[in-house]
């Protein structure tokens, strides 16, 4: 049976902003676009960036390490590294993994994340 876990208060996230948070034994990315509050693994698949360190672009998270983007709203994968031979090979080879992307919901000025 799931629940929502507070992770953070509104006031804590500006929009176009993103940070990591710990709960319920994970390491979680919380990002806020607009008015939208999202949450996924902070890790990425790759080679484990952490990805609160990346840059926010709308909903699309690029990691630190080696450039691979996820958009922030469901996890999915917009590009696996950045160019060169690894991605091309990443690519036909099915390398690449997605985010898992959590629930998340807003009651009381209370920012919750679904395990």
């Amino acid at each position: 049976m799931s629940k929502f876990v507070e992770v953070a208060k509104i006031e804590e996230l500006k929009s176009g902003t993103m940070k990591k948070v710990f709960a319920e034994g994970h390491e979680i990315l919380l990002a806020r676009v607009g008015d939208k509050y999202y949450a996924t693994d902070n890790q990425c698949p790759h080679m484990k960036g952490d990805l609160s360190q990346g840059k926010l672009e709308g909903t699309i998270v690029t990691c630190p390490v080696h450039g691979s983007q996820f958009y922030v709203s469901d996890g999915q994968v917009v590009r696996w590294l950045k160019g060169g031979l690894m991605s091309k090979l990443g690519s036909a080879l099915k390398m690449s993994r997605p985010l898992r992307a959590y629930n998340v919901k807003v009651e009381g000025g209370k920012v919750l994340v679904e395990f």
